[in-house]
């Protein structure tokens, strides 16, 4: 049921492993649906040319040397002991066969620092041998599947250029939870067209679903996307602040609290990023939401022992 507290990921880690992790981003060399011509070649109308993986490592790199990379870059955050998250980022991550899968996924979870391997992907992307694959997987360390749903509205889907129905996101939803593999749903707020109560009704939808985890992100706009161009023409007006933290906290009131809450606002490369500006400042818009978390009195981590 809804209520007035959240789940971050940070208490649930250290609920769960003892500890807080950090995602290192890892780019298996992926390919999308949306990007090699199968559903089209411009990828969705937000994503940049890095396929939502702009902070991770090249693809030359071998999973071991990626890890390494990623943990230099994080290294003045974390103790010399640290555990970590293997996040499989760029592009659609279960996009091939799965004997091409496997070597990547079990050299990354095999790693004796990693806790959890995470991997991005649509669900139109999974079939039969990956979902066995991922079943498998999930017997040595914990596997969380991210599916970027964004939406639920059809007419929001099609302008995005998403590539899939909600009867498909729900399939796979179904087959990854009948393997008990976590589920973490993506969604954007900010979609152009979309009101408060088309944004809300997609956040009451995933309320009532068998999901595990949820991002929210707000609406990027990205240099060299159709979205950027829409922006320049004036048919994009990107949220306010202010907005967006509001509708934020509308979605912590709906969703359920023992939900693990995985972001709440999200980054856009400094060197892509149109707009909304305001975003960049990363510290002002963290503390301007935690400052109206407490005011909404909605509290964090209330049920939950860290």
């Amino acid at each position: 049921m809804p209520s007035n507290s959240y789940y971050s990921l940070n208490d649930y880690c250290r609920k769960t492993f003892g500890r807080k992790l950090y995602k290192l981003s890892l780019n298996g060399g992926m390919s999308c649906p949306n990007r090699d011509g199968t559903l089209g070649s411009r990828g969705c109308i937000f994503c940049s040319a890095g396929g939502s993986g702009d902070f991770a490592a090249p693809a030359s790199l071998s999973i071991t040397q990626q890890i390494e990379a990623a943990r230099q870059r994080v290294a003045g955050k974390m103790p010399h002991d640290g555990k970590y998250i293997a996040y499989f980022q760029a592009y659609t991550n279960t996009y091939a066969p799965a004997r091409l899968l496997r070597p990547m996924f079990f050299e990354a979870i095999r790693h004796p620092d990693i806790e959890v391997l995470s991997i991005a992907t649509r669900p139109d992307c999974l079939p039969q041998d990956v979902l066995e694959l991922l079943e498998e997987l999930a017997r040595i360390k914990p596997v969380w599947v991210e599916l970027g749903l964004q939406t639920i509205h059809s007419r929001s889907a099609s302008y995005i250029r998403r590539g899939y129905d909600l009867n498909c996101f729900e399939e796979a939803l179904q087959h990854l939870r009948e393997r008990k593999i976590s589920v973490i749903t993506h969604v954007i707020l900010g979609l152009p067209g979309e009101t408060d109560e088309d944004m809300m009704a997609t956040i009451d939808y995933l309320a009532h679903s068998d999901i595990q985890g949820i991002k929210l992100q707000l609406l990027h706009v990205l240099r060299g996307t159709d979205l950027a161009d829409a922006y320049e023409a004036g048919h994009v007006i990107p949220l306010e602040m202010d907005h967006y933290l509001d509708l934020v906290c509308r979605c912590l009131r709906r969703l359920p609290s023992d939900l693990v809450i995985h972001r709440l606002t999200g980054d856009g490369p400094r060197s892509l990023l149109l707009a909304p500006l305001w975003s960049l400042d990363k510290k002002k818009v963290w503390n301007t939401l935690q400052a109206k978390i407490r005011s909404e009195n909605i509290v964090q981590g209330q049920d939950f022992v860290p």
